[in-house]
């Protein structure tokens, strides 16, 4: 028979177990967007534009009431692109953790023709290759039979012209406003 002793010492064993297993995992592998190429090899350098990205932290912001970084719709450039791009039309869905926007059947004049436009995110970053554009195109005769077909074209690159274009101009923005020049050496 076990004794209360024993049992106490095997789940605190086991606790340590479990922990260290967890730290030992969690310290591996590559962070996302950590590119060598794109960061200086002295530290100082690294720091210096880390701070004035707005990455990190001050202490003499510490205490301080501020915003943190939160993965919401209105912070993902793209998104907020895409969706100032293509306000004219009727959204069916927009569906920010699954990464699509759907808009609904669209005509101007002519009410025999229509598009409708699926816009998918593959990634948060602002290059050609994390928006891909599909457009449908409807078209319906006097007796209202439609025919529905995809298309790609000059449409589609202009669009994802206009969204990327609107996207570097926020993502500007963003680190503009973020941006606190590092004074260099501090007294402390």
């Amino acid at each position: 028979m076990f004794s209360y002793q024993k049992i106490m010492k095997f789940i605190k064993l086991l606790s340590i177990l479990v922990i260290t297993a967890f730290f030992l995992t969690s310290c591996g592998g590559k962070l996302p967007g950590a590119d060598a190429k794109k960061y200086p090899p002295d530290p100082k350098e690294r720091v210096k534009r880390n701070l004035e990205e707005g990455r990190g932290f001050r202490i003499s912001n510490i205490g301080k009431q501020g915003s943190g970084t939160f993965e919401f719709a209105s912070s993902n450039e793209l998104w907020r692109a895409t969706l100032d791009i293509i306000d004219f039309m009727p959204l069916v869905s927009a569906n920010y953790s699954g990464g699509v926007i759907i808009t609904d059947w669209y005509s101007e004049n002519n009410n025999n023709e229509s598009i409708k436009i699926t816009v998918r995110f593959l990634s948060n970053e602002v290059r050609s290759d994390s928006v891909s554009i599909k457009i449908f195109y409807k078209i319906c005769d006097i007796n209202l039979s439609c025919t529905i077909t995809e298309k790609s074209g000059l449409l589609d690159k202009e669009l994802k012209k206009e969204i990327l274009k609107q996207a570097a101009i926020y993502e500007k923005q963003n680190k503009d406003k973020n941006f606190e020049p590092y004074p260099g050496k501090q007294n402390f």
